[in-house]
């Protein structure tokens, strides 16, 4: 099958792997300028390619620490910290396998073809790929590798500029402005990519020394020039290529440096919109098949069409496409491709990258796991309990009682009409989500649904237990998707106000991660989340002021958010606060007054009614460092209102 992806080396990718990525995508943009006039994306390909080329500095130290070869690198990784090597490493391989993808195609494509929507899809698929790489430089090791701090602080504004970049394409492909399409986004946050480039200049100036010896790389000198026309005018040297299919992108990169045997991914296990490989794949209405986090994401941006042929989504229905997924799964075992799992040939691998070997215990829990489908409901009830015993000890037993096939038993479980099993069942769920590959094959299962009815009629210990899994899947952003789709929010929020200390508590920890994903924000003003949280603010007891006000902090940046906020006179209560509340609760409160007035005259009106200079001259003389900030900015804002 033509096209695809070469796979990264077993384990992880190596640095040469890695930098050979980033030589192709350099090159493939650099390659020709013969499309650029009419080039859509021209500014998106240029930023996007100019950031995946700083890398370059990175991958070359990580490279001169642990050896240039594969080899080299595979052995360093099967030594501690190799899970997290292994990690990040695979993600950066995955995220710019995807840029990869999308250079090409984007660089091609012209203001003629803007009519046919796929200049949405493309705007979209670099929210996705800027997303990806922003979330995994986040996740590399410096230690282990011993990184120079001016590569990290390299890094780090290169992470700030991925950030902002995600921030645009969300904000334009929520609003559907389709005439903000139609112009490259080289006018919006000049003065901030301006000043982070002036600095990136000044990093790149430290690493001079570096640069001397890595005179004769390839990879630098097409990286030299890279840099060069970033910080002129004249981007010439970046423009586009001529209009080619994925499968026949041209690379400069020198013959000895290319991999013929590389492993090449099927186009049909690809998502359309992350071009990655899909463990998840699900079906829209229109017969197409894309990754449920990256569809669903594409829905809550507000789109009602399917991004590869255009047509209307009859219904926002995700199904499952387990065909697929099978076929997927029987691929990746056939070329060793890892699945997540902690479990190899009945050993466990050590936080100190040594092997455990647990065989002993393996046939045991798998007996244990039969019996979870046993006829006799006290059998049921036993293996069940004892499951959740096992799984709330240790780490190899969540890896076993996983490897065992128990999470698909286990969430089939949750629609019992039994109380007890229900309970049990929850519970072992959350404890077996603790561990993190475990995380994806809960999601894989389907347990999501069971665990929201859970959580909307179960009994209240087993809602306590099912808000917990929610925030413990909820931690990897994807599931962050996937779960705010669901329904899972108003029943968190129907928890949040007539759940137990401990179920509130829950309720809201789960909210707090799930509302840091935008498309989940208005969802939780939609269920009332506001009325809750306000109503936790003026609770004589104090118990969850702390909690409402740092989930005010995370929707105070969301436009429904905000009114919904002033609209519930919420005001008044946060000035309050500001006068008597503890440190921590000043410091939210200055934060989310700060966020409300942000933009909005009338907000700050009402503040300066209701005399909050006072406290907030008194914060920003001995609050903390960041209440002083807070408290600062807006005493600014209110000088200034009063002059005019």
């Amino acid at each position: 099958m033509a096209g695809g992806a070469a796979s990264p080396p077993h384990g992880g990718a190596s640095p040469d792997f890695l930098l050979r990525l980033v030589l192709d995508i350099i090159s493939a943009n650099a390659a020709d300028g013969t499309n650029a006039a009419r080039a859509l994306f021209k500014k998106d390909c240029t930023d996007l390619v100019r950031r995946i080329a700083l890398l370059t500095h990175l991958l070359e130290e990580i490279r001169d620490f642990g050896g240039s070869s594969d080899n080299d690198y595979a052995r360093a990784s099967s030594s501690s910290s190799s899970s997290s090597a292994s990690s990040w490493s695979a993600d950066l391989a995955v995220a710019l396998q995807a840029a990869k993808r999308l250079v090409p195609v984007a660089s091609a494509y012209n203001s003629d073809d803007s009519s046919d929507g796929g200049a949405k899809r493309l705007s979209f698929q670099f929210q996705c790929v800027t997303w990806k790489l922003e979330k995994v430089l986040g996740k590399i090791p410096y230690d282990q590798y011993q990184i120079s701090e001016e590569v990290q602080e390299q890094i780090s504004l290169v992470r700030a500029q991925l950030r902002r970049a995600t921030e645009r394409y969300c904000s334009l492909n929520s609003r559907k402005v389709s005439n903000a399409l139609s112009q490259p986004l080289e006018n919006q946050c000049r003065s901030t990519s301006s000043e982070i480039s002036a600095k990136l200049d000044s990093v790149s100036e430290n690493c001079g020394t570096k640069s001397r010896r890595r005179d004769a790389d390839p990879t630098t000198k097409i990286l030299e020039r890279v840099e060069s026309a970033s910080t002129s005018s004249d981007v010439s040297l970046l423009d586009e290529i001529d209009p080619m299919g994925l499968e026949n992108v041209a690379t400069e990169c020198p013959e000895e440096t290319k991999k013929p045997d590389a492993l090449v991914t099927p186009e049909d296990f690809l998502c359309p919109i992350s071009l990655e490989l899909m463990r998840d794949p699900v079906i829209v209405s229109t017969g197409q098949t894309y990754e449920r986090s990256y569809i669903q994401r594409w829905i809550d941006c507000g789109n009602a069409t399917c991004p590869k042929t255009q047509q209307k989504l009859k219904k926002l229905t995700l199904t499952p496409n387990y065909v697929l997924r099978s076929l997927i799964t029987q691929w990746c075992a056939k070329h060793n491709i890892e699945q997540p799992s902690g479990l190899t040939n009945g050993r466990v691998k050590k936080s100190d990258g040594s092997l455990h070997d647990v065989s002993g215990d393996m046939a045991a829990i798998q007996a244990l796991v039969c019996k979870l489908s046993s006829r006799c409901l006290e059998e049921r009830r036993a293996a069940v309990a004892e499951i959740r015993s096992l799984s709330k000890r240790s780490t190899d037993n969540r890896i076993l009682i996983a490897d065992a096939g128990a999470i698909p038993v286990l969430v089939n479980l949750l629609t019992t009409d039994d109380v007890s099993l229900q309970e049990h069942a929850v519970t072992s769920i959350l404890n077996l989500s603790i561990y993190e590959n475990n995380k994806s094959l809960i999601m894989l299962a389907g347990a999501i649904p069971s665990i929201v009815q859970v959580l909307r009629a179960g009994s209240m210990e087993a809602r306590e237990n099912a808000a917990a899994t929610l925030f413990s899947l909820s931690l990897a952003d994807e599931n962050k998707i996937i779960i705010g789709a669901s329904g899972a929010i108003p029943a968190l929020v129907d928890l949040l106000q007539d759940g137990t200390a401990r179920g509130k508590k829950d309720a809201a920890t789960a909210l707090f991660n799930l509302c840091i994903y935008q498309g989940n924000k208005g969802r939780a003003v939609r269920a009332g989340i506001v009325t809750a949280l306000l109503k936790m603010l003026t609770d004589s007891r104090n118990c969850m002021v702390d909690e409402a006000l740092t989930i005010l902090s995370v929707l105070a940046s969301n436009h429904d958010a905000k009114a919904a906020i002033v609209k519930a006179s919420t005001i008044p209560v946060l000035i309050d606060l500001l006068r008597t509340g503890l440190p921590r609760n000043k410091e939210n409160a200055a934060a989310i007054l700060l966020a409300l007035c942000k933009r909005d005259a009338e907000s700050l009106s009402c503040i300066s009614r209701l005399g909050a200079a006072i406290p907030l001259t008194e914060l920003s003389n001995s609050g903390t460092e960041r209440a002083k900030r807070k408290a600062t900015t807006l005493l600014e804002h209110l000088h200034r209102l009063q002059q005019h």
